[in-house]
């Protein structure tokens, strides 16, 4: 499905530059194709914020090609931003006042950094459910990542995440274990996908709240559930969007942290993501970096370049094969008026018709 270019985001040019399609705004004007509007509700910290914009455009843009897509960023208050990243929001953003009265076909959203263990202690908590309750009713689907799904699996179903003994970092294997559900069309049976949280909500927590799991990793955790009616909200607690870069480019900022004296202890790897020879390099610059910090010395430079082209990107594609599959399903249920969730013969308890199969 073709990204449109609709407004001036600096993230149109920057996937275009990368070979990504990107339909500038008269073309699409010129053809009779259908338009789908996907909110993007970005609630990621400043250094991530443009990051988060690419990595779910790629996707979006890898679907079918049959529909223009319109994909619409925006933000919430209560998140604290540095005067450079407001400033690309207010030139850049979209108000959420203007999108809920436009309406939008899909929604997706980000996760977040917090500061509280308890979710709605956070300032940002009022400002999303106030969303989220609006799309619940007005949006087909709405796709949540990580922090978000926590959040709104606690909102909508009073279900709390756990703290985990140690941070889940890293690349892991999982299974459909849902395979016939149509979100899952097209993926392997057994796949990977990224994670980086310190909390996590289980399957069996799903379960009795009414949600299906579809994906679980070998260890049982959930990455992949939607709501009872099969669609209007699907949870996510990997991060399939990742790029084959960026739990390196989190650890880099571990190991910076750790030089700099604001971790106690030295930063594991990402679990089952470095090879055995990438690792030894990263072993190697540790204990360069910290000969050099003994010495009194400059630190050497990460070798970010070297580690990225020993890395294995193995979940990308069935991460494109469920947001294909995502949009599919929006662009044949939906109305074809902006905002209207479902057309007329559709069911909005059961759009899927899983219920009566």
């Amino acid at each position: 499905m073709p990204i449109v270019s609709h407004t001036s985001l600096p993230t149109f040019a920057d996937l275009r530059a990368r070979g990504e399609q990107i339909l500038p705004l008269d073309e699409a004007l010129h053809q009779d194709i259908r338009e789908l509007h996907v909110g993007l509700l970005n609630m990621m910290p400043d250094a991530a914020l443009r990051v988060t914009e690419q990595q779910y455009m790629r996707l979006l843009g890898s679907a079918n090609q049959i529909v223009q897509i319109y994909v619409h960023p925006f933000t919430v208050p209560g998140l604290t931003r540095s005067p450079e990243a407001q400033a690309y929001i207010d030139a850049y953003y979209e108000p959420f006042a203007q999108l809920r009265a436009e309406g939008l076909d899909a929604l997706i959203v980000s996760g977040a950094n917090v500061s509280n263990p308890e979710l709605s202690a956070e300032p940002f908590w009022e400002p999303l459910a106030e969303v989220m309750e609006w799309a619940i009713h007005d949006v087909t689907s709405i796709l949540c990542s990580c922090l978000a799904t926590h959040a709104l699996v606690q909102h909508f179903h009073g279900v709390n995440r756990r703290r985990l003994l140690s941070k889940r970092w890293g690349v892991y294997a999982h299974r459909a274990v849902r395979p016939d559900h149509p979100l899952m069309r097209g993926t392997n049976t057994r796949f990977d996908v990224p994670h980086s949280r310190w909390n996590e909500i289980t399957s069996a927590q799903l379960r009795e709240a009414g949600i299906q799991a579809l994906i679980e990793s070998t260890a049982g955790d959930f990455h992949l559930g939607v709501s009872a009616d099969g669609l209007r909200m699907v949870y996510m607690q990997g991060h399939p969007e990742y790029d084959t870069t960026s739990l390196l480019k989190e650890y880099k900022r571990e190991v910076h942290r750790y030089l700099a004296g604001e971790l106690p202890a030295i930063p594991p790897y990402p679990e089952n993501y470095l090879s055995p020879r990438a690792a030894r390099v990263a072993h190697d610059y540790l204990e360069a970096a910290l000969a050099a910090r003994d010495a009194g010395a400059p630190t050497p430079a990460f070798p970010e370049a070297e580690l990225a082209g020993q890395l294995d990107n193995t979940w990308t594609d069935t991460g494109k094969a469920v947001f294909n599959n995502w949009l599919g399903l929006v662009y044949r249920l939906t109305d074809l008026r902006r905002g209207v969730p479902f057309m007329r013969d559709i069911d909005p308890d059961d759009p899927l018709g899983l219920r009566t199969q």
